[in-house]
């Protein structure tokens, strides 16, 4: 296994009941990558992701987990549901609430806890956020809350499903700035699915393009110029 690799996917398949959803995947998410997972729907991204987060066992292949990684787990921002913009807590509340794999079973939050909770808000730009009800925030707003409840949870590894989704464009470009200087100076690693494929390829560094199989994984680069990259991406070449 690379020393520096966080996951490692060898020949890996998951699927449900008797039918594998993804089949012979085969990649690495290296510390300080910004991997972004594509494909069209049905292809088997969101089935990747939960075989990642070890929500699904691999049918064939194998999947290595870091030792570093099991002791800091994985910050995970899924795709918000109805319930889940409705909700009636503090932004701080919400953010703090990623410190619960930390706390355990004490009732109250420690003093560190509540010094990661601040620090997680400022680096999302939303301290000024704090006491207001995180049900009447913007779209754009409550996803800077849930990836600064994320980082509580951990700093290492942020895996995002979708983040952008019903979000009007400017939030869409605020939101893709902010994870990719996350990325960038915080060092967090970035696993990202998403269908926006023409905005992925100028904030990743690495691509995995899914059909259930691999149709492309490696450098952004390589891809645009790559059959499958040029023709998702209209023909683009750099």
């Amino acid at each position: 296994m690379n020393k520096n690799a966080l996951i490692t996917c060898e020949h890996v398949d998951f699927g449900y009941e008797n039918h594998d959803a993804v089949i012979d995947v085969s990649m690495e998410i290296e510390s300080g990558d910004y991997l972004c997972i594509v494909g069209e729907n049905g292809s088997g991204k969101s089935t990747l992701m939960k075989g990642i987060l070890g929500l699904l066992k691999p049918t064939g292949g194998t999947l290595q987990v870091s030792d570093e990684l099991k002791r800091t787990g994985i910050g995970y921002l899924p795709q918000q549901t109805a319930a889940q913009k409705d909700f009636p807590a503090t932004v701080y509340e919400v953010v703090q609430s990623g410190c619960l794999s930390r706390r355990g079973i004490r009732p109250f939050y420690t003093k560190e806890e509540k010094r990661l909770t601040m620090e997680s808000m400022e680096k999302l730009g939303i301290t000024q956020l704090k006491n207001h009800c995180y049900r009447e925030l913007s779209g754009g707003q409550q996803q800077r809350v849930l990836i600064a409840r994320a980082l509580c949870a951990t700093s290492r590894l942020l895996i995002l499903d979708e983040p952008i989704t019903g979000l009007d464009p400017s939030a869409i470009q605020e939101l893709y700035e902010i994870i990719r200087r996350l990325n960038r100076e915080e060092k967090v690693t970035i696993l990202m699915v998403s269908h926006d494929i023409q905005n992925v390829v100028n904030q990743a560094n690495k691509i995995l393009h899914l059909q259930r199989k691999v149709l492309f994984y490696g450098d952004v680069n390589a891809y645009r110029k790559s059959p499958v990259g040029k023709r998702f991406l209209g023909g683009e070449e750099e």
